[in-house]
Formats: C-alpha cells, sequence, structure tokens
C-alpha cells in the first residue's frame, strides 16, 4: 500500500514540474482556389506560450504574395480586410479558420495539388519563426477534410 502511495505522489510530483507551454502552431491546412489562378487560402491554431506575443506575417515559397486577412459581418455582407498583425495572449490558442481570420496565398505555384504539402513560414515580433506543413485541399472541401 505504501509503494502505491509513494508511486502516487511521485507522479504528481513530476506533472508538476513539466515544461511550461511553448508558442507553437498546429492544425494548418491550405484550400485552394476554385477557379485557376484564384488565391488560395491558409487555416491553423496558434498556440501562445507563456508570455504574449505578435504574429506579424505568414509566407510561403509556393506563393507570389501571402497576407493575413480576417472575415467581418457589415450589415448583413461578409466583407474582408488585411490586417496588419495578430495578437496571440498568453497560454491562449487564437484560431485562423473559414469565416474568420485566415491568410490569403497570391499566385500559388499551379502545380500544387490537393494531397500536397507545403511549408508555411510563422514570424512574430520578436523575431521568433516557426515552420509548420500544412496540407493542401481541393475548393469547396470542409474545414479540417
Amino acid at each position: 500500500m505504501r509503494i502505491v502511495f509513494g508511486l502516487g505522489v511521485a507522479a504528481m510530483a513530476l506533472a508538476s514540474c513539466s515544461q511550461p507551454k511553448e508558442l507553437s502552431v498546429d492544425g494548418a491546412w491550405v484550400r485552394l482556389g476554385a477557379v485557376t489562378g484564384r488565391p488560395a487560402a491558409a487555416y491553423f491554431t496558434v498556440h501562445g506560450g507563456p508570455a504574449p506575443a505578435t504574429l506579424i506575417s505568414v509566407t510561403t515559397d509556393v506563393a507570389i504574395k501571402a497576407e493575413m486577412h480576417e472575415t467581418m459581418d457589415k450589415g448583413g455582407m461578409s466583407t474582408m480586410a488585411p490586417i496588419a498583425k495578430v495578437e496571440i495572449p498568453a497560454n491562449t490558442d487564437v484560431s485562423f479558420a473559414p469565416s474568420g481570420r485566415h491568410v490569403m496565398l497570391f499566385s500559388m505555384n499551379s502545380g500544387i495539388k490537393p494531397g500536397d504539402r507545403v511549408m508555411l513560414t510563422f514570424a512574430f515580433a520578436d523575431g521568433t519563426r516557426i515552420l509548420n506543413n500544412a496540407n493542401v485541399v481541393a475548393a469547396g472541401t470542409p474545414a479540417g477534410k
């Protein structure tokens, strides 16, 4: 009985010594444009680390230009506008998802097809860079597929 109790106490002590959550990105995917030559869109989740961070850009080598955008509802009409930065509060998840924040990828390499993976580079104001592979899906594919 004492051994079991001792192991439980040791496990709790180790759990309390775990490393703090780090700034990271996951779940990245790119939806191709419905028409060849039209922009693609990238979606992902940024997980805030122990300190606040500011996302200032997301780029890829397979697009000529990338811009962070936000979709908003104005008087029943959906509009989209570029955003220069996104604040990532400490220990908070910030999603880029359809009908919300996203990254527009202009002039994508025409060789990129559904099923491919593309590298995205996330740049933060403090100089941090995070690389993350994104799955490529066809236009019209539901979110997260």
